[in-house]
């Protein structure tokens, strides 16, 4: 299991916190990517903001949480990303809008992204390539950009963590679809998951293709096993 230590993100020296947002360790981590990107002050709106999405009750993986686990992946990956300010913006964002029901949050993600910051004063060329990286996050094609790849990678190496950790994955997303019919959930969780099974990688980047193919594959397997096994009800 991924231990999240949220001192270990930030990649500059700290950034003052405003005293309203020092109860949250990443706020500075935030901060300083705001500078770096070059939003200055307006990162607080938008991490305010942010907090209050990933908050949302329909809310049960997808949550703050998430967002810090795949922060913390990128601080071990960041080194290998051509423009690594972005990925990291894009980690933040990719979920920021979430709807179980609705088939299109990537994109919303990525419409949402962009407003904020391009309202914080990051140029276009960033903001572009951000939102290009929250659509990738659909993982309905293989990448072919590194960065892309890299995000990818890191949204789902839930996937390849230890059985434990991987099964309390899946109940919460089971929670997040409790208004699915048990039936019609365990038959499309299935093909979902087979989906990725029948891919010839599951991750595209070396390293979680070393780290963590093996493990996601035989949790995958499991898990598919599990849900074609369920009684209807």
């Amino acid at each position: 299991m991924l231990v999240v230590n949220h001192s270990t993100i930030s990649a500059t020296p700290s950034t003052t916190v405003p005293g309203d947002l020092v109860r949250y360790p990443f706020a500075t981590d935030w901060l300083s990517l705001c500078s770096r990107l070059g939003a200055g002050s307006a990162g607080r709106e938008v991490l305010e903001r942010l907090i209050e999405a990933y908050r949302e009750g329909q809310r049960a993986y997808h949550t703050l949480d998430h967002i810090l686990q795949c922060l913390e992946w990128f601080g071990l990956t960041r080194s290998t990303a051509r423009h690594p300010d972005e990925v990291e913006a894009a980690l933040w964002f990719h979920d920021v809008v979430y709807d179980p029901r609705a088939l299109d949050n990537e994109a919303r993600s990525a419409e949402w992204a962009a407003g904020a910051l391009a309202a914080a004063g990051i140029d276009e060329e960033r903001v572009a390539r951000i939102a290009t990286l929250i659509l990738a996050t659909r993982h309905d094609h293989i990448p072919t950009d590194g960065d892309a790849a890299l995000t990818t990678d890191i949204d789902l190496a839930i996937l390849g963590a230890e059985p434990t950790e991987f099964d309390e994955y899946e109940r919460l997303i089971r929670r997040e679809y409790a208004w699915v019919p048990e039936e019609t959930f365990c038959t499309k969780r299935a093909a979902l998951l087979e989906g990725l099974l029948v891919r010839e990688y599951i991750y595209h980047t070396p390293f979680f293709r070393d780290r963590l193919e093996a493990r996601a594959r035989e949790n995958l397997q499991r898990s598919v096993g599990t849900l074609q096994r369920r009684p209807p009800t």
